[in-house]
């Protein structure tokens, strides 16, 4: 059932901080009763067993978020009742999203599927792990929009063995390209159990935008923040545990960037989104450590088909442009 009136609230103290400082909170705790389910609905438990693969949050034994994708032919996640969801381990070797799958642990799941831009989320915690499988627990289940999806046919590749994975405490010039054209990453985010010993999990949600919408300076990427479902799931996160996990994909090659590092809030007025078209608020992420997966995904993508809510936000060059330019 979804949360009733007499029930705690779906949202943790972080999530409702951001709710007030953008003025939603009353219209967000309205929607979050009525669309955050303790349980899958039916068309989410099929919509998940037809995916080819899902984004997954996760917590290293350091504490640090990592985000990655988790892969296998439809059916490689299965539900069977409506508490539970069960997931075949495909990843590739190094993955730190599935070494850091154990029983008992909190897991965020985001089931996408590109080419008709939906998606459902799924939060919950480990309950049984075997060498070819886990089984998640339902804490939260609800839907998304498709919003900024950028559409995309995935192609089954070609057997390709995975390399070993690299392993960086700096961006390389290589990473650094791979982001800057960049219209889709995955970000994982943490609520601690010292920070809310009863809502401890983790969640992993989607950012897209056009290629240039990630800035890149050094280690430290800037983020702007688009018009959302005003949950703030993970910018909610952040104010209770500045840090986050970022899984960018480069779909050409099968390859994943998995990055982590600590996160600063930007609010709307900051200087450092003068000028960029649609951005609310944003955010920044210092690298802490990061990881190359050569080959890992068993799919392939070209350049997708941009999301309508996609073509009216800006860039960083375009941002920049705009400052530059002499006002009347």
């Amino acid at each position: 059932m979804p949360h009733d009136a007499d029930s705690p609230s779906p949202f943790h103290a972080g999530e409702q901080e951001m709710q007030r400082r953008a003025g939603k909170r009353d219209m967000a705790e309205t929607l979050g009763r009525r669309m955050i389910r303790p349980f899958m609905p039916d068309q989410h438990r099929e919509f998940f067993a037809q995916l080819p693969f899902l984004a997954a949050g996760a917590v290293d034994a350091e504490g640090l978020p990592w985000a990655s994708l988790l892969s296998g032919p439809p059916g490689f996640a299965v539900s069977p009742d409506p508490e539970h969801l069960q997931v075949a381990i495909n990843g590739a070797a190094g993955d730190p999203v599935q070494a850091a799958i154990r029983e008992g642990a909190p897991l965020g799941l985001l089931g996408i599927e590109l080419h008709s831009r939906r998606r459902n989320r799924l939060n919950g915690r480990v309950v049984s792990v075997s060498p070819a499988s886990f089984t998640l627990r339902v804490d939260q289940s609800f839907g998304n929009c498709p919003q900024f999806i950028q559409e995309r046919d995935l192609t089954p590749a070609n057997d390709v063995p995975p390399a070993a994975p690299q392993t960086f405490t700096g961006l390389l010039p290589e990473h650094s390209a791979l982001i800057a054209q960049a219209d889709t990453f995955f970000v994982a985010s943490h609520i601690p159990a010292d920070a809310d010993p009863e809502r401890e999990g983790v969640d992993v949600s989607h950012r897209g935008g056009r290629p240039g919408f990630v800035r890149v300076a050094g280690n430290t990427l800037t983020i702007p923040d688009f018009r959302g479902n005003n949950h703030f799931n993970t910018l909610g996160n952040f104010l209770m545990d500045p840090r986050a996990g970022l899984a960018f994909p480069d779909f050409e090659s099968g390859s994943l960037l998995l990055l982590t590092g600590t996160v600063e809030l930007l609010e709307e007025d900051h200087p450092e989104l003068a000028g960029f078209e649609g951005a609310q608020r944003g955010w920044q992420v210092t690298l802490h450590k990061g990881l190359w997966l050569e080959s890992a995904l068993p799919w392939r993508t070209g350049p997708g088909g941009f999301a309508p809510q996609t073509l009216r936000t800006g860039t960083w060059a375009e941002a920049e442009a705009r400052a530059a330019t002499p006002g009347p």
